[in-house]
């Protein structure tokens, strides 16, 4: 993928696959379809008070443009990084291809972008983390994260991959990083591609039905 042009995905499709992703996704917290608490940082985006709900569901069947249901968060910037950073994630190999030609950068905005009250947790902790990256880019190599070569990119994922024995200068981005690699997991392994990749058949049959014995057939007068 080039990262200076991350085309977008169709945003019905983002929004049927952010939400559908969202069941299979594995959360910390009990799930609540409510907003954050007053004071929850949204940057930018105002979150529901306690008890007001998040209003409907979005309609899928209708056509969605960006900014038509809810404003998208990333900056053109940040959806560079995060692509980019996806394929450093899921790269493409001989099975599939790389997260970011299927576009998982713009499941992970629309994620972020929800009202819904685990997307709005998320929302500081994605948009935080890829401000962290950029400027950790520039100040390790003098150059932005979707110029480095791939073995720097891994260097600086290398010091956040691992939140547990993470130094504590690297706490708070291994969390970014943690959860991100969730996101963007969660959105590849819901494609066809992702699924094809898992080696998930799924329901079908292993060889060929011949029809029910021709025995039971004449005991039921069928024959």
């Amino acid at each position: 993928m080039n990262p200076d042009d991350p085309s977008r995905i169709d945003r019905r499709i983002a929004l049927k696959w952010m939400l559908t992703a969202a069941a299979g996704l594995t959360l910390a917290r009990q799930r609540r379809l409510v907003g954050e608490p007053p004071g929850v940082s949204t940057h930018g985006a105002v979150a529901p008070a306690v008890g007001n709900g998040y209003g409907t569901d979005p309609n899928l069947l209708k056509p969605w443009h960006p900014g038509d249901l809810w404003p998208l968060t990333l900056t053109e910037g940040q959806r560079r990084t995060a692509a980019v950073l996806c394929d450093v994630i899921i790269p493409a190999d001989g099975h599939s291809p790389g997260a970011a030609s299927l576009g998982v950068h713009d499941f992970i905005d629309e994620w972020i972008s929800a009202p819904y009250a685990d997307c709005v947790k998320d929302r500081p902790v994605i948009v935080d983390g890829l401000e962290w990256l950029e400027a950790e880019s520039r100040r390790r190599f003098g150059e932005a994260f979707v110029s480095l070569s791939e073995p720097r990119q891994r260097a600086i994922c290398d010091d956040i991959c691992r939140e547990p024995a993470s130094q504590a200068a690297f706490r708070k981005p291994a969390h970014f990083f943690r959860r991100f690699r969730d996101l963007a997991a969660g959105g590849f392994y819901t494609t066809p591609e992702g699924v094809k990749d898992l080696g998930y058949v799924g329901n079908i049959p292993s060889g060929t039905f011949e029809g029910p014995p021709r025995e039971l057939l004449e005991k039921l007068g069928l024959a």
